[in-house]
């Protein structure tokens, strides 16, 4: 099988209503006033650390390769953040200056960190650099500690369905070898899947596109190994549920790397399923659609995808503008999907969904899922337009008032072209919204742009409160809006930070600390 098919969700099997046939995927900004920076358009700090040659030979002697090239910085540095998109087509890359330190034991690990934390050097973890806010920029310059060569996958116990593996694997590779080898799968699609890793999808707290079915990253992890700032290695966490006190495992599960440096990860597998099916429906409203989800999961039914496309993003998507599209997808057992997809389809029937041709519809969702939001597709094509995606969580009492205030707030920015959004993961109490940003403005004001649009959404999550992000985390992108979302908490968050890093060597600046 090859990676581009796993990209695509491979072994990809048609789902059709009223028969059961094999799955179709599971087979197989920075506040520039926060500090003082090189520039307009670069993003770290005028005071950021400088690794001296000293240090730098030291380091040589410890990892597999280091570089302070220039050129390597920018290359090795780079993620998919808008705001980096930004500052490197304005002709001044995000980030310049640190020293990339590539790593292959956890051995290395621990002793960078001990000169870290003796010479008091920041260090950034990298991977691999998908990350679309920030949360790998060494803005206060230091070590970047390249981990993307702890790649291997170390155990399977077949009866419990635990595999071990090393925080560096790529998800493409991870997820081919544990079907082909085991029959397994993790249920773990998330938009990066090929160029993202297993410990950042743990670090970012990551979703896949059928966390419905098989949860979120947080609920697969079944243990992990931690170097903390200090150098010394912590396992936490163990299989099944338990009653020892707080739950450790979760504590760095989420954490970007401001509390330790993951290395191995253990996470629950699922069988391989066998049977799928399919449905659409259509809604006059997307408030009509929302309210049809909450009915389904609150039903009880669990379907893999519950997917609903407002009006701008059917029409992009499905070329349907005049609806607003309900794509309902599960895999499973045929006993199990028969009562998902009955309830699914009464339910949308009962608040006046229009049944749709699933077959066109989930074909071109499968072709264009990992798109929607990002491309400029139907909108400007010019040296100022800008995209990005903004997603969030919330009950569901409030989304439909979230949805329309937001989509609204970003309208009013100068320089907007269209704001939209789509339900991506849904649960018996909430939703997450996942809207897209797209405006078009002089090259030079982009940043001003990006700032505002995102200043005036969260405005509106936060006023309702609900929480700023469901599966992309914070990085450098919300880390302003932290205070006035955690409250009292934010007190805690800052405490627990200076407990496990007191001397804020480990991803300075990130999470809002």
């Amino acid at each position: 099988m090859s990676r581009e098919a796993i990209r695509r969700g491979y072994n990809r099997r048609n789902y059709v209503v009223g028969r059961h046939t094999p799955p179709a995927w599971a087979s197989t900004t920075v506040d520039p006033g926060a500090h003082e920076s090189d520039g307009p358009g670069s993003l770290q700090h005028r005071d950021a650390v400088a690794v001296d040659p000293a240090t730098i030979d030291r380091l040589t002697e410890i990892a597999d390769s280091v570089s302070a090239e220039p050129a390597d910085i920018i290359a090795g540095t780079r993620d998919w953040w808008a705001r980096t998109k930004i500052a490197e087509t304005g002709g001044e890359p995000a980030v310049t200056r640190a020293v990339i330190v590539a790593v292959s034991s956890v051995e290395q690990i621990q002793k960078v960190m001990r000169l870290a934390d003796e010479r008091r050097i920041p260090v950034t973890v990298s991977a691999g650099r998908s990350n679309v806010t920030g949360a790998a920029l060494p803005l206060a310059g230091g070590i970047v500690l390249d981990v993307i060569a702890l790649n291997a996958i170390l155990s399977f116990d077949p009866i419990s369905q635990i595999v071990e593996v090393e925080s560096g694997v790529f998800g493409d590779v991870f997820e081919e070898h544990i079907q082909s080898e085991y029959g397994m799968t993790t249920g773990h699609w998330p938009s990066s899947f090929g160029i993202s890793t297993v410990g950042g999808w743990v670090a970012c707290r990551g979703a896949g596109q059928l966390s419905t079915r098989y949860g979120k990253i947080e609920d697969m992890v079944a243990g992990l190994e931690v170097v903390l700032a200090d150098g010394r290695l912590v396992e936490v966490g163990a299989p099944g549920r338990a009653a020892v006190g707080s739950d450790l495992q979760q504590l760095f599960v989420g954490s970007e790397g401001t509390l330790g440096v993951i290395t191995k990860v253990k996470l629950k597998l699922h069988r391989l399923p066998e049977h799928s099916l399919a449905l659409a429906f259509g809604f006059s409203s997307f408030a009509a659609g929302l309210e049809a989800c909450r009915e389904i999961l609150q039903r009880g039914a669990t379907p893999a995808a519950l997917r609903l496309y407002d009006a701008l993003e059917s029409g992009v998507q499905f070329g349907l503008p005049e609806q607003n599209v309900l794509l309902i997808a599960d895999e499973g057992d045929p006993a199990l999907l028969d009562a998902v997809m009955t309830i699914s389809e009464a339910v949308c029937r009962e608040k006046r969904g229009v049944r749709l041709d699933e077959g066109p519809i989930f074909e071109r969702w499968l072709d264009t899922r990992y798109l929607t939001g990002k491309s400029a597709e139907g909108f400007a094509d010019s040296a100022g337009f800008v995209a990005d995606t903004l997603e969030m969580i919330g009950p569901w009492e409030a989304l439909p008032a979230i949805y329309d205030e937001v989509v609204a707030a970003i309208a009013g920015v100068d320089g907007t072209l269209a704001g939209s959004a789509h339900q991506s993961h849904a649960y018996v109490d909430s939703a997450c919204l996942y809207f897209s940003l797209r405006g078009t403005v002089n090259p030079d004001d982009r940043a001003d742009w990006y700032r505002r649009a995102w200043d005036a959404a969260n405005e509106v999550i936060i006023r309702h409160g609900a929480t700023l992000s469901h599966h992309h985390g914070v990085g450098l992108l919300r880390s302003r809006y932290m205070e006035d979302s955690l409250g009292s908490g934010y007190d805690v968050l800052k405490t627990v930070k200076r407990a496990l890093d007191p001397k804020n060597i480990l991803n300075p600046g990130k999470l809002g600390l």
